[in-house]
């Protein structure tokens, strides 16, 4: 064993008894690199991501071809690496899932917000409930520019029928801006209400997320005060 590998056991071992807490954000990064590097210094590699990127964040926010263009970095450690918030998503999706009854906005904030993490373009996701308001689906409808022209209002529709829903909540994203609606947003919200009514199903809420924030159509007052 050389003073490299002793190195690699003392940081695993650190970890193992004292968790993550205790390390700085070199050696965190240093200490996951370890398992798509095996033979090589992460060291200078993490200083190098950390230098270019700025922060821990924005390395983990960065894709895999920004990451391939550091060198060192190849595609195994850069999948590693895109890897880690996508999981970190999936977990916060599993945990939220356990609330199968949507009784308030707050509800379905806590069960729609984990769904956007970590995702740079716009997504339109529509919650489904049974007349006891239990969740009975949540599916992604647009993937983009989401707009009343992007917005597949057939698919919407249909999707809503075969889940046999009551009611629905939709709720999309603002990567780069901050909850608040836009005319665009208006213009989604109107035609999927009228789409939905054609069909007996009501659209109960359109929430708008940014980050850990997000904006109620129906708390807010803007559902009531629209006129269709």
């Amino acid at each position: 064993m050389g003073a490299h590998d002793g190195h690699r056991n003392r940081l695993r071992q650190r970890f193992l008894t004292n968790g993550l807490d205790t390390f700085n954000d070199v050696n965190a990064l240093e200490l996951l690199l370890f398992y798509a590097i095996p033979q090589r210094d992460t060291n200078v590699l993490a200083h190098t991501l950390l230098d270019r990127f700025g922060s821990l964040e924005e390395v983990f926010s960065a894709s895999p071809q920004e990451l391939m263009s550091v060198k060192g970095m190849g595609e195994i450690a850069a999948s590693l690496i895109v890897l880690i918030p996508q999981m970190n998503r999936r977990i916060k999706v599993s945990a939220a899932s356990k609330a199968t009854y949507i009784r308030s906005t707050r509800d379905a904030g806590e069960y729609l917000l984990p769904r956007f993490l970590h995702q740079d373009c716009e997504i339109l996701l529509m919650l489904s409930l049974d007349s006891r308001r239990k969740v009975i689906g949540c599916d992604e409808l647009a993937r983009g520019v989401v707009n009343a022209v992007n917005v597949n209002m057939r698919r919407l529709v249909e999707t809503a029928l075969k889940k046999r829903a009551s009611t629905v909540i939709i709720a999309h994203n603002h990567p780069d801006g901050i909850a608040l609606p836009s005319a665009e947003d208006d213009a989604v919200t109107r035609q999927v209400r009228a789409a939905l009514q054609l069909v007996d199903i009501r659209l109960e809420d359109h929430i708008i997320v940014a980050g850990e924030d997000y904006v109620s159509y129906r708390d807010s007052g803007m559902l009531d005060l629209m006129r269709w």
